[in-house]
Parts: structure tokens; sequence; C-alpha cells
């Protein structure tokens, strides 16, 4: 009687492992080096496979056993970059159960006596197969002492032992074992190459799927093959007809890319309401507000992308692109690099706050606020014309100069003097008196906490910045003058607009002159020559400002 009993199920992460060096996706580079090494009999004694999860480092090292000690299937073959999977060695090999391929966890076996047991064992010749091969994953766990014991094996070999290494952090093994072996980066897989993978798997499955889902969890796999199918077997059990975008949001608790768009729009338009309703909306569907930021991050550097270059990413539907190309035509490069800035700062202290979703909501407010302030190129062009008072090169700002006192101001203080002619004749100039005269405690809080509301001396009315309270200072700063000047100036405070105080202009000024720089062909072409690089000082150039 025949025994029809089901088979177990088998996971799609090991069901659709790599069974041959075709399988391996994105790794092209290295199944190159490797064939030619065997076809030309200039096999190495030890390889290490080093990468990131799920690329296929343990996948690589079976198929590496298998190619050196397939016979094919007649029996007489020999090395071969393609082995048949059919013979003997190739099907033990594939199953796990080969005699001659030994396979060593070392996170379990991580001690100097492990490592003895393979150096008693290598001076024997294999049973059965061409080489006796040693696999060790995750080798980076071995003790010091067992990669000291290791070495002189390691270095000479029999001629019939080859090692097969793998590791998620190669920057933990020794400089002496890393020397001793012939190493393969395995590269992380594109997005568009997983996808087309998932596509083929949930065929193989007999499962429908639409290509957004797909690309959904290509995207969430980062690069991990393996990662990918297990997201991939979860989606295909959440779902009941098919996998749908929608099924794999819900089940990975993202954001739908077309309300983060929507979102991304109405932060644009500087509507604070309109705002915290769709955080509000997305919170409410189960998404964190990280990844309501991550998705906002995520439309900045399209959109930046879209802005810089051509290329597309086929990852992204035609609806996507049109929106990108869009705000790239609509968005300059110092308003997305403000953008990405204050929004990976609001995703900084999300990550990090006692409450995220109200701290999301402060990053998307102070976003939208900075939205509708001035660039610090504006600022310049405003204060160079002499809007704040003074201009941009700290000259004296015609209005201010010839500000005569006011009715109200004569008023309420008879006793007052006109001002010495020789005078300061702006705010700038006020402070700059007050510290050429030794008062640099004073002319350093008047710069960085006070904003000119009024300049008509002898009438000089400020705004001072929550932490500019303290009591008496405006008195000291009236007495200074007084002392200075000859002349009896009337000081106050005031909560109506002010200008940024003397520090911020400055900040602002020199920040302008920095995008100047940048944005000159030549820095950007030197910049594009060398990566990395960056802007370190810009004395030569710095402007003095208000």
């Amino acid at each position: 009687m025949t025994d029809t009993a089901p088979q177990p199920y088998r996971v799609l992460a090991r069901k659709y492992r790599p069974q041959r060096f075709a399988d391996l996706i994105g790794q092209e580079a290295m199944v190159q080096t490797l064939g030619n090494a065997i076809r030309r009999d200039r096999i190495a004694h030890a390889f290490l496979m080093t990468g990131v999860r799920g690329v296929g480092k343990t996948s690589t090292a079976r198929l590496i056993a298998k190619a050196l000690n397939c016979v094919g299937p007649d029996g007489q073959g020999g090395p071969t970059i393609d082995p048949c999977g059919v013979c003997e060695p190739c099907q033990a090999i594939a199953e796990g159960r080969h005699i001659d391929v030994i396979e060593m966890d070392a996170a379990s076996n991580t001690g100097v006596d492990d490592v003895r047991e393979i150096i008693e064992a290598v001076r024997y010749a294999a049973v059965s197969a061409r080489f006796k091969i040693y696999i060790i994953d995750e080798v980076h766990m071995l003790s010091r002492n067992a990669f000291n014991a290791l070495l002189k094996t390691l270095e000479e070999p029999p001629a019939h032992v080859k090692f097969l290494f793998a590791t998620t952090e190669v920057h933990k093994l020794p400089v002496t074992v890393l020397s001793r072996c012939q190493r393969f980066d395995l590269r992380r897989i594109p997005a568009d190459r997983l996808a087309d993978h998932f596509a083929y798997v949930v065929g193989e499955e007999g499962v429908e799927a639409e290509p957004e889902a797909l690309a959904l969890i290509a995207r969430a796999a980062e690069g991990s093959a393996r990662d990918g199918l297990s997201i991939l077997d979860q989606a295909i059990a959440h779902g009941i007809d098919k996998v749908t975008a929608d099924q794999v949001r819900e089940m990975l608790g993202l954001a739908d890319r077309n309300a983060i768009r929507d979102l991304f729009g109405i932060v644009l338009e500087a509507n604070a309401e309109g705002a915290l309703a769709g955080l509000r909306n997305q919170y409410d569907l189960g998404v964190e507000p990280t990844n309501v930021l991550r998705g906002l991050l995520e439309i900045v550097h399209a959109v930046t992308r879209a802005k810089s270059s051509p290329q597309t990413d086929p990852a992204q539907s035609t609806e996507e692109r049109a929106a990108y190309d869009q705000w790239a035509a609509r968005l300059g490069f110092a308003a997305l690099h403000r953008l990405w800035q204050l929004l990976l700062k609001g995703l900084q202290e999300v990550m990090t706050a006692p409450l995220p979703y109200e701290a999301a909501e402060m990053a998307l407010l102070r976003v939208i606020h900075a939205s509708t302030m001035p660039d610090p190129g504006e600022w310049m062009r405003r204060a160079a014309a002499g809007e704040f008072g003074v201009a941009a090169s700290g000259a004296s700002s015609p209005a201010s100069a010839s500000a005569a006192p006011s009715a109200s101001a004569s008023a309420s203080a008879p006793a007052m003097t006109a001002p010495a002619a020789d005078g300061p004749t702006s705010y700038l100039a006020l402070v700059e008196l007050l510290e050429s005269h030794g008062k640099m405690i004073i002319g350093d809080k008047l710069r960085r906490e006070y904003g000119l509301v009024r300049f008509a001396p002898p009438e000089l009315v400020l705004h001072g910045k929550p932490r500019a309270a303290e009591r008496d200072f405006l008195a000291s700063v009236t007495s200074a003058l007084r002392a200075i000047t000859g002349t009896a100036w009337n000081i106050s405070e005031s909560d109506l607009p002010a200008e940024p105080t003397l520090a911020e202009q400055a900040q602002m000024a020199e920040e302008a002159a920095r995008l100047a720089i940048l944005a000159d062909p030549m820095v950007a072409a030197a910049l594009g020559t060398f990566p990395g690089s960056e802007l370190i000082d810009q004395h030569p150039l710095k402007m003095r400002s208000a």
C-alpha cells in the first residue's frame, strides 16, 4: 500500500533556497570569479563569505561544496561551477547528510576545544568525497584562543581540505584570519530584483499578488532574500484570495504611500490643521509616528533624486513619479535640504521621546513654520536693503539714521537730550559702541537675546527672547550708554514683532554665503569628484552681517 501521508510544510525561505549558482540573485561578480577559478584549477583552500543577513552566504558555501565534490550524472565529472544536482554528493550535500561536508555553527561552538576537534580531523582523508569541507557559519563568534588555534591549519591545510567561512560581521575577524582567506562580499539584493523573484515564487505557489504588494515586501526586506520570503510567507497566510498592497501595509504597519504623499503636500502648503489631521488619521489606522516621518523622508529623498537625475525607480508607480516630478520642478535644492534636515531631526526626537505622537506633531509644526520663513539668502537680501534697520555690510541704515524721536517719546521723557551727532546710527552700531568701550557682556547679550523693535535715538525698543528676562538688564544698558554718549537713552522692552537677533542675522548671512559657495559650479564639481568631502571653512568669503 502506497504511503500518501502529506509532506510537512516547508517555509518559502527554505523551499526556494538556491540550489545552483544561477539561482543566486545579484551576486554575478562572485559567481564569475568562482567559475574562472574552478575552470583554471585555481581553487583557494579557504573562502570567506560576508554580507548582511539573508543574501546567500551559507547557501553559497553549500554550493561551493557541491561544485567541488560533484561527480556528474555518470560519476566521472570533476569540479564544476554548474553542479549537476543529481549525483550522490550533490544530493547528500543538499540534504545536509554528506559525511565529508561538516557544517558548524560558531555561535554554539565558540571554544578552543571545538576547533581542536577540527584540527585533529583534518589529518584524515575524505571518506567518499573529493574534498573534506568545513563550513563554519557566523565564524566571528569564535573566541580569540579558538582563532589562534586554527591559524596554522588554516594557512597550510592538507590538500584534501577546504574551509568555507560565513559571517555578517567581518570587522570582528582577526586580520590574520582574513589574510588567509579568499574573500567574497555578497551585496544587498536590489529591491526590483527581489520583487521579480517574489513574483516568480508566488507564480510557483499558485498565489495571486499585486505588483505593488511585492514591491512593498521587497522594500521591507532591505536587501535580504530570506527576510523578504519570510514576509511573503506571512502575507500569503494573511490574505484570502490574493496578496494585496493594503494587506501588506496593514500587516507590516506601514503608512499608506498615497496618504503620506497627501500629507507631504499639505505640509508644503503650510496647512497646520490639515497636517495634524493627516497624522491623526494615520495614527488611528495603527501606523507608528516614526513610520510617518520615515515616509515623509523617503518622499523628500525621492523628490531630490528626481530633481538631480532623470533616472526613475522601477518600484515607483506612475502616480508617484508624476508627483515627485511636479515637486521637483517646484522646490529648490535649498528647500529640499532644509526639509530633509528638519524631518530627520524630528524622526530622531520621535524615536527617543516619551510621547512619540506628540513629538511627531511638534516636528510637523516645526517643518510647517520653517517653510513660511524666508531662506538665508532672502534674509541677506532684505538685510542688504536695510529692512532690518541696518545693511548686511554693517553700514548704517538711512531710515534709522534719519529717524527722529516721536512725540510720544518726547512727552514721556521731557528731560531727554538729543543724541550726539557722532552717536550710533543703527542698532548694530550701538552694540559695537558698547563693546568697544569694554561692555562685552552687555553687547553679547544684546546680540544673542534681543531683537530690534524700534531704533529712533535716543529711544530704543527691544524684544527679548524668553531666556533674556533678567531684572535691571535694560537699566544697565541705559546707564552704560549714558556714560559713553553723554545722552539719556529711553530703552524699553515690547512684545511687538521684532527683527531677528543680530546673532541670528549673522548666522543667516553665513549660511547664505555657504550656500553661494556650494552653488558655485567649480565647488559642486569638486564635491562630486571626491565623495564624502565637505566645506569646512568659508572664512575668506564670510560676510559681516547685522
